[in-house]
């Protein structure tokens, strides 16, 4: 069975990144994610993650530029992989379209962040992009 990839952004501005406040599952609702959803067949993971952008942030896709892959994929289970990317927003204000709310945090607060568990996975490779031109 083919694996379904999931992008996750890491929108990242200045020396913050922001993080969306899950509505759903109820397991994870309350928790905070890095913004995206699935790539659909046929669709590049990069087309993906503006159009998810657009859905959930409401900015145009065109003002989301996709950058480089952030740490190391995530296995969600058997058939579906989660992959983060580096983001920049070059215009536009992000909304909380489907999530609870938004916040932009920084390295110093990464860790206390009620994280929803795949994206703790990253919390290394944030940091150091958060920290890289300090």
């Amino acid at each position: 069975m083919p694996t379904q990839i999931v992008v996750a952004a890491a929108v990242i501005n200045g020396g913050t990144v922001l993080l969306a406040q899950r509505l759903r599952p109820p397991q994870l609702a309350g928790r905070w994610e890095l913004p995206g959803g699935k790539v659909a067949p046929g669709e590049t993971e990069r087309a993906a993650l503006a159009r998810e952008l657009a859905e959930e942030l409401g900015v145009e896709a065109g003002d989301v530029l996709v950058g480089e892959r952030l740490g190391d994929d995530v296995a969600l289970n058997a058939t579906t992989t989660l992959r983060a990317y580096r983001v920049r927003l070059v215009a536009g204000e992000p909304h909380p379209h489907d999530h609870g709310a938004l916040r932009w945090v920084t390295a110093a607060e990464l860790p206390a962040v009620e994280w929803v568990p795949a994206d703790r996975e990253w919390l290394a490779a944030l940091t150091e992009a958060l920290t890289a031109g300090c």
